[in-house]
């Protein structure tokens, strides 16, 4: 965003520009199928937003609502953040094992601008979604976690954190939590 008169402009910081980006999507965006926010208030680069676009009418999308993760490194609004759909999705411009916008594949961030902001992304992710190559697309179950992060989760990191932690102090740690665990399955089953 720039200001200025009689030729002159004045480029607003980037800290600035996020400070009204995050005014204005704390408000609310026109109809309200679209808003963002900052994942963390305490960080002082906000870097870190996640957004929401609730999917158009009359496509497969209608009624969905799709979270997705949007990072603005330091160099924005100079460059694009970057954009990767929480939700699982089928778009063209979506790889579809990381929920990855592809920027090749997504004009707003292939060709983009210092004036475009994070609503422009997701109001174009939803008018994206609504496109003729889209708005049939067979869409994967509802609540179902991207495979990218199931395969983080069940195959990376727990179980690195279960070898990684057996003996902590003289304890066995992975016999605690299965005795944790199985105490809250027989308090579960007793409630």
């Amino acid at each position: 965003m720039t200001l200025g008169s009689g030729g002159s402009s004045v480029v607003v910081p980037r800290n600035f520009r996020l400070l009204e980006e995050l005014e204005r999507g704390e408000k609310g965006i026109g109809d309200g199928t679209v808003s963002y926010g900052m994942d963390d208030g305490d960080d002082i680069y906000m870097r870190s937003w996640t957004g929401t676009v609730i999917g158009p009418h009359n496509t497969v999308h209608e009624g969905r609502i799709y979270q997705l993760k949007l990072f603005c490194d330091k160099d924005y609004p100079e460059k694009p953040p970057s954009v990767r759909f929480h939700s699982r999705i089928n778009m063209t411009c979506v790889n579809h094992e990381t929920g990855v916008v592809e920027p090749k594949k997504f004009g707003l961030l292939a060709n983009w601008q210092r004036e475009y902001t994070m609503e422009d992304v997701l109001t174009q992710l939803k008018k994206e979604m609504a496109a003729p190559q889209n708005r049939k697309l067979v869409q994967p179950p509802e609540g179902e976690c991207p495979e990218w992060f199931t395969f983080l989760f069940c195959h990376i990191t727990l179980p690195t954190v279960l070898k990684g932690c057996c003996l902590i102090n003289g304890y066995d740690v992975c016999q605690i939590l299965e005795v944790s665990f199985n105490l809250y399955t027989l308090i579960l089953i007793v409630m």
